[in-house]
């Protein structure tokens, strides 16, 4: 049976046309290699190299072994590498990035299965908004986020789409979400918007703003704030109307205004909440492993509704 010592002994011996010149490179002594090769020559049945003055020659089975035996270190190599960086899990970092709600869905429920599986390492799950985040990936501060977008194509990113989060109006007046919200009646709503100061780009009014193509019109906001939970206040006291995710809707209206309610826009809208890492990287496992997490619990959820 070969080994992988053998292999290493029999490339260098290879590479360098002599036994002491392979003996040298590892740091063995040459009868060392010498035993080797002769161990893997009685393995593969034939003769690898042939002696000529003070070197060797490798023979046509020799030349033939030298890729396979070249591919096969590699692999042992990056299997190696994997298991190193997925020890380092132990104790290490894992950075992740979320879109801003990420904490009403499954943000501490997501710390709590890393942490579970991994109690020795250190958390940091990363956002304000879904823009800034894919901002901080494109600038090469995160690895791997799962963040809300208007679009699934990007020319430097993979954008993997795992779930819809539809968006629903939202109203203290019974009569405004007796039936869905066209188009039309959108452009006439006065509102109150979330994520004030990344407007321009987040995900909802882009997609609000697709949706009133046709009226001529953008959303109308009469009132602007930062976080989620004033907006959901300031509809429970009916001063405003405004659209937002379902899974903010199920987790927030309860508490901070029991007495609004919701309905579906017409045709029914929806953030696309999607996996979205660098083209063409090589994942460390830190990434993998919050990447398939995160995908659990938020399929799971937005299911649920």
């Amino acid at each position: 049976m070969l080994s992988l010592h053998q292999l290493r002994c029999f490339l260098s011996t290879y590479e360098h046309g002599s036994l002491t010149g392979a003996a040298d490179a590892l740091g063995y002594a040459q009868p060392s290699v010498s035993e080797q090769i002769r161990g893997l020559e009685k393995t593969v049945g034939a003769q690898l190299f042939r002696r000529v003055g003070r070197g060797v020659v490798p023979t046509t089975v020799a030349d033939e072994l030298r890729p396979h035996a070249e591919r096969t270190l590699g692999a042992a190599d990056e299997a190696l590498r994997a298991v190193r960086a997925a020890a380092r899990l132990e104790t290490g970092t894992i950075r992740f990035g979320m879109f801003g709600t990420a904490r009403l869905y499954a943000g501490a429920d997501l710390v709590a299965d890393v942490l579970e599986r991994y109690p020795g390492v250190r958390v940091e799950l990363v956002g304000q908004n879904s823009s800034e985040v894919f901002d901080e990936l494109r600038r090469g501060r995160l690895e791997a986020a799962m963040i809300a977008v208007p679009s699934v194509s990007s020319d430097a990113m993979t954008v993997t789409p795992v779930a819809r989060d539809e968006l629903v109006y939202v109203s203290a007046d019974p009569e405004r979400v007796a039936t869905p919200v066209t188009a039309h009646r959108l452009a006439q709503a006065s509102l109150v918007m979330a994520e004030a100061t990344w407007a321009s780009e987040d995900s909802t009014r882009i997609v609000l703003r697709r949706m009133l193509q046709e009226t001529g019109r953008n959303p109308r906001s009469r009132i602007e704030v930062e976080d989620v939970e004033t907006a959901v206040e300031l509809v429970g006291r009916g001063l405003a109307d405004s659209v937002m995710p379902r899974g903010v809707v199920d987790q927030l209206l309860p508490r901070l205004a029991p007495g609004a309610g919701w309905t579906s826009l017409r045709p029914r809208q929806y953030d696309t909440l999607a996996i979205v890492h660098r083209a063409n990287a090589t994942l460390s496992p830190a990434a993998r492993l919050m990447i398939d997490l995160a995908t659990r619990r938020i399929v799971a959820l937005t299911e649920s509704y």
